[in-house]
Order: C-alpha cells, then structure tokens, then sequence
C-alpha cells in the first residue's frame, strides 16, 4: 500500500475562501477540480438542459402522443438499483404529466429466470399487458433482437440507457434498431455529462416530456408538475450505482439530498431510512451507498426486484414500510450467503493465488456460488488483492453468470470486448463499464477466461496500478478536529470522482484492542492530541508508529458527541 497526497492548488482553494466557502471545504473541493464557488451552486436552474442528450426530444414526442391517445406505456426495469429508482422515477413521472395509472406497467426480469435487460421473453410480457409503447430504463443497448422483435409487434420502442454500445470487430458501433435512443454515451450525443446514469437519463426524458407537453398547452409553466420532487430517487440511483459525480450528477444528488433532510420525500425513502435505522434529517451519500442501496439491491439479487420498485412508487406509507422492512430481512440474508461465500472464496484463492505475487488479475468458480451475490464478493476479493476480479456462478440455464469488478487503469468492459474478439463465441452475453461489468459463458470455457483475463491484464496494466493507493487530503489540522467540521464534512455532496475525505498524519498507538471481534479499536496521539480510532475490519495489531490514512466521524454516546478517527489504512513510517 502506498499513502499519496492531493495536490491543492493554492490560487483555487484562496478564490473558494474569500467566496465564503469553509477554509478546509475550500481546500478539498480545490484538490477535486472546483475552481470558482459558482461551480458549487447546485441549483436546478444550473442542471444541464435536456434538449441537449440526444433522442431526449424524440422520445417526449412520443410519450406525449401516448398519453393523450389513451395508449399503455409498460417500462423494462433492470434488476439493480439504478434500474429500480429509473423505474420508480417513470411511473411517477408518467402519472405527474397525465397519464392514467391504468395506462403505465412495468416488468423486470429475474436475475436467474431472464438475465439481464430486454429479451425476447420480456417482450413477450410486455405484450401480454396490451403496452402499444415499450420503454427501457437502465438497459437496452445491446437487445438487437428484442427491440426487432418488440416492433414487428407494432410496439414503439424508446430505449433509455447509459451503458456502451456494442462495437463490432471492424470498429463500427452497432445500435439496437428503436424508434427512438436516449443515452449520452451513444455516437453524436452532445450532452456533457456521460456519468448520467439510468435514473437521470430517465429524469430527463420526464423533463424533456414536461417541455413537450408545456408546448402542446397541457399546463403552463406556473403550475407545470414538479419533476424535481423525484430528485430523491434520482440521488439514490445514482451513488448506488457508483456514477461519477461531475458536476451535473453531484447537482442532481444534492438536491436529492436536500429534499430529504427537509422531511420531502417518497413513502419509500422515508421507509427505508427507518428500515436502516438511519436519520433521514442527517442523510449523506454514504447512506445510499451503504444502507439504502444495498436493501434495494437485495431483492434483486436473492427475490425479485419487483419489491423494490413497489417499496418506491407506492403512495400508501404503511405498504412502503412493509415492503421496506422485508427488503431489510432479504438483506440480511444477502449478508449471511456473502458472508459464506467471500469465505469459500478465500480458501479457493489459497490454492490458486502464489505465494509471492497474485496475478495480474483474478477469475474463480464454484458450483456453490450463488449468482445473486456474486457482484459483491468480486468487490470484496478486489478490494482485499487490489486485482480486476471475476467471479462466477452457476446459472439456471447451465451457464456461468460472471460479475467482476476492476481497480483505476483496468477497463474491464474494454477487457471482455477484447476476449470476446480473441475468441468468438466464447462470451455468450457481456456488458457494463470500467469498474464494472458482467458476463456468461459455458463451464468448460473458464480456464480459458481465466487465463486471457489475465494475459490481457498483463499486457495492459503497469505494475505501478498493482500497488494499491490511498489518495488523501494530507494532515487535519487539529483545529478542525471539532463536531462542527464534521457535520461541515457531512454536509457536503461526496462520492465517485469527488471522494470523500480522506486524510493522513502520523500516529502514535497508545492502546488497541479488539471490539466485535472483529475490530480494532485504537487510542491514538496525532498531532501531540489523543484521539479515539476504529478500524473496521481489522484484527491485526498496529505497530507503536504508524502513518494512518483516515476519515472522521461523529461517534456519539449517552448524548456526547466526539470526534472519532476512522482508519482506512496504514503504512510504516518512513
């Protein structure tokens, strides 16, 4: 491990705090690009505008003639997060700008029965609830033969979607063939933000909808619907799928925020907060990554996803909050089997892994895997060996159902395309992004996975990116050691591409003892002061001087509040 500091530059960080921005805020949005406090303004009125994403236009065309001819609209939902909350945001939306709720449906696939987005038997629900209009969110760049199949039916089809397209072997993109694409990410779109991830790409269609029918004199723009009041779904889709926040996307989340901690939410978000036994007054980003996003996610991965999307469209406050404390049980289970297998893992990786070095990259199998958490386990097993991770298991069908997870340098969606050219038909389905993606091939093709997985990390990864890093924010002034700089901390929007603070000083280990069993507890003096510390996870002791890298948090008992020392990492003192 390697302990790195941010560069700040200094005219930046002196603009932000004569602007009135907190001088240690000042210096961590300066180490993360901001340059002048208007970049900070999260206001809608500076959201990028919808005319810009490409088909956003069309495709409002299109759901404005369904709506005011009567026709029925049915949405394909994925079975993540991103694609529940696109879901969730779509009904809504739909029945704000008139439709009736007889005219809007939804399916989405189970993970183990369908796979993943639209396929031909998805179409084939689609039809079986008389939809003249077929909707995508969150998937649908790579259904060719749905969407051909969907329209010799006569359905329209409007594919909303933020993944990349597929790209042949002579380099061509090739497009499923919809009446309509909205995706920032296909060929000729304009829209700056290609972070967007489903549920804001479905927002906007709703805002680009909203226009349309303003235009068309349904309502003017004193008493249009406030699309805006979704923006609390939008902020959980888009930290639990880990979407860069840029500047729209942290627009977009801050909102979302604020909402929520104003009491303005859905029936749903509140149940959840309570599910989680978090404060939604106090809501972070961290508490959809961490707690909302992951009971969500539960259904999809060991239910069915249609749970999760009831838990959030519904209206009636005591179904969202059963729904929402089922979702929690199907949590704990989720907690329960990954905990097992990330074990099973572990020991397979025992005999695989060398005793000097771990390959470039790691792929493993079991046939006791269960498909629904394998995602997470990648996750686990990356983070623990600092190496692109597949793991896989055994589908329904017969296949292997792989999801792998990547370190910063490693493209791992560029990787499969790269397998998938070096041997053809070896991936019977791939997709997703950088960090993360997916794919399914047959038993006997995974030793061949395996070793082109590696080979190709190899030639593609420096071996500087197989040392893990921590990048920090420096010391923290001991001034800054207060509850008020951390609710300050707390206050603000963090998350992929704008981390979290993390700092780094020196430290002496006074004391540490175990807690849980499971958690090293620390008594520690930084900076000449005594702190308390915690690192999660961790059974090994520290040794009496260390360079910690550290976050911190409010620990409160018995009604105190106290700043505590979150250990992220440490190095040996140089």
């Amino acid at each position: 491990m390697k302990i790195t500091a941010r560069e700040v530059p200094p005219r930046a960080a002196w603009t932000l705090e004569q602007a009135g921005v907190h001088p240690l805020l000042a210096r961590l949005f300066a180490s993360r690009g901001v340059r002048t406090a208007e970049e900070l303004d999260d206001s809608p009125a500076r959201l990028l505008p919808p005319a810009d994403l490409k088909g956003a236009t069309q495709a409002a065309t299109l759901l404005a003639d369904a709506i005011q001819q009567g026709q029925r609209i049915c949405i394909v939902a994925d079975y993540d997060c991103d694609g529940a909350t696109a879901c969730a945001v779509g009904l809504r939306g739909l029945k704000m700008l008139g439709a009736r709720p007889e005219q809007v449906s939804f399916v989405v696939p189970d993970r183990a029965v369908h796979g993943y987005g639209l396929t031909p038997p998805i179409v084939d629900m689609v039809r079986a609830k008389q939809a003249n209009v077929l909707v995508t969110v969150d998937n649908g760049m790579a259904s060719h033969e749905a969407v051909l199949l969907a329209r010799e039916h006569g359905l329209k089809v409007i594919i909303t979607d933020h993944h990349l397209p597929v790209v042949l072997d002579d380099g061509q993109v090739s497009l499923p063939d919809a009446d309509v694409i909205v995706n920032p990410n296909q060929p000729g779109c304009a829209f700056a933000s290609k972070a967007l991830v489903g549920v804001g790409v479905m927002f906007y269609v709703l805002l680009a909808l909203r226009a349309e029918l303003r235009q068309r004199g349904a309502f003017d723009a004193t008493n249009q619907p406030r699309i805006d009041n979704l923006l609390d779904l939008v902020a959980l889709g888009t930290i639990a799928d880990v979407g860069k926040l840029d500047d729209n996307n942290r627009r977009l989340v801050a909102q979302g925020l604020k909402r929520i901690r104003a009491g303005r939410m859905q029936p749903g978000i509140a149940a959840l907060f309570t599910a989680a036994g978090r404060d939604p007054k106090k809501a972070t980003s961290q508490d959809f990554g961490f707690a909302l996003g992951p009971r969500v996610n539960a259904a999809g991965r060991l239910a069915e996803m249609g749970l999760g999307i009831e838990c959030l469209s519904t209206d009636d406050a005591d179904r969202a909050d059963a729904l929402a404390r089922q979702l929690d049980t199907i949590n704990r289970e989720r907690r329960e089997l990954e905990s097992g297998m990330r074990e099973q893992a572990e020991q397979l990786l025992e005999g695989l892994m060398p005793e000097d070095e771990p390959p470039a990259a790691v792929a493993i199998y079991d046939p006791d895997f269960h498909e629904g958490v394998v995602g997470i386990v990648a996750s686990r097993l990356k983070d623990r060996l600092h190496r692109p991770t597949f793991v896989f298991a055994l589908g329904q069908d017969g296949l292997l159902k792989g999801s792998g997870r990547s370190i910063p340098g490693f493209h791992l969606r560029d990787a499969l395309d790269v397998i998938s050219k070096r041997h053809p038909g070896l991936l019977k389905r791939f997709g997703g992004h950088a960090m993360a993606a997916g794919c399914t091939i047959t038993e006997e093709d995974f030793d061949t996975f395996d070793a082109e997985l590696i080979r190709i990390a190899q030639e593609g990864l420096d071996p500087s990116l197989l040392l893990r890093q921590i990048s920090t924010d420096g010391p923290l002034d001991a001034q800054w050691f207060t509850p008020e700089t951390v609710a300050e901390l707390d206050g603000a929007v963090w998350g992929p591409g704008f981390d979290a603070p993390v700092f780094s000083d020196l430290a002496e280990v006074l004391g540490q003892r175990l807690v849980g069993e499971r958690h090293l507890k620390l008594s520690l003096r930084v900076q000449g002061q005594v702190r308390d510390g915690i690192w999660f996870g961790r059974t090994e002791p520290l040794p009496a001087r260390t360079q910690l890298a550290y976050r911190v948090s409010l620990d409160e008992f018995q009604g105190r509040q106290r700043v505590q020392i979150v250990v992220e990492g440490a190095v040996n003192p140089a």
